[in-house]
């Protein structure tokens, strides 16, 4: 039945948030904001496709157990392409309400940025292990976690200065994104449980999403 669940849940967004936007990146071609949006949730899924695949074809097949490289790697990959898409994010903030200047501001989105890839790429993840330190876990995850909490702060800021309806809640959904992703990474090799906290953080990015979307389908 989790096999069946989750492989239908994985096609649907997968599917949902590329489709979107592949028509955000079409459709936005004169406006900056809505490109990048497109861009971004087509990173989001093409990134999260190389670790939801191989997990969909784990638990169809022989079990998660039996997969530990193909499961590690589309991790790494995924981890990658989330702070890519936080970094983009960063950048449809600054498109979308004419932010210039704030060099020290961007340098710190890219110093985060770059620290959490390289940490990513660090040996000792052992992502292909069957038993990945928890240590790194954390550790790769510090600045993720503070560049989440300087996005959720700018679009909060700006979307109320600005009397953003469209975007109100975007800070909302990044904010809660963290929620559920955070207590994954801490908890879930002891509570295997916690790891369901995963289908509501992938529906918050749906919602992102289908916020950019619906932004650019009012404004045209």
């Amino acid at each position: 039945m989790q096999a069946v669940f989750e492989t239908l849940f994985d096609i649907v967004y997968l599917s949902t948030v590329i489709t979107l936007g592949y028509r955000m990146i079409r459709g936005g071609k004169d406006q900056k904001q809505y490109l990048l949006f497109g861009v971004m949730a087509v990173v989001l899924g093409c990134g999260d496709a190389f670790h939801l695949i191989p997990r969909a074809v784990a638990l169809c097949t022989t079990g998660l157990e039996s997969y530990p490289a193909a499961l590690g790697i589309g991790k790494l990959v995924t981890s990658i392409t989330m702070t890519v898409f936080y970094l983009l994010l960063y950048y449809v903030w600054r498109a979308r309400y004419r932010i210039t200047g704030r060099a020290g501001l961007t340098a710190a989105v890219w110093a985060l940025s770059l620290s959490r890839i390289l940490l990513c790429l660090a040996p000792q993840n052992r992502w292909t292990s069957a038993d990945a330190p928890l240590s790194w876990g954390i550790y790769r995850n510090i600045p993720f976690a503070l560049l989440g909490l300087l996005i959720v702060l700018l679009f909060y800021r700006s979307a109320r200065r600005h009397g953003d309806r469209a975007f109100r809640f975007l800070w909302l959904a990044v904010l809660l994104s963290f929620a559920f992703y955070l207590p994954v990474v801490l908890f879930a090799d002891a509570l295997p449980p916690v790891g369901m906290l995963m289908i509501p953080k992938t529906c918050v990015y749906v919602w992102m999403v289908v916020m950019g979307f619906r932004a650019m389908k009012g404004e045209h």
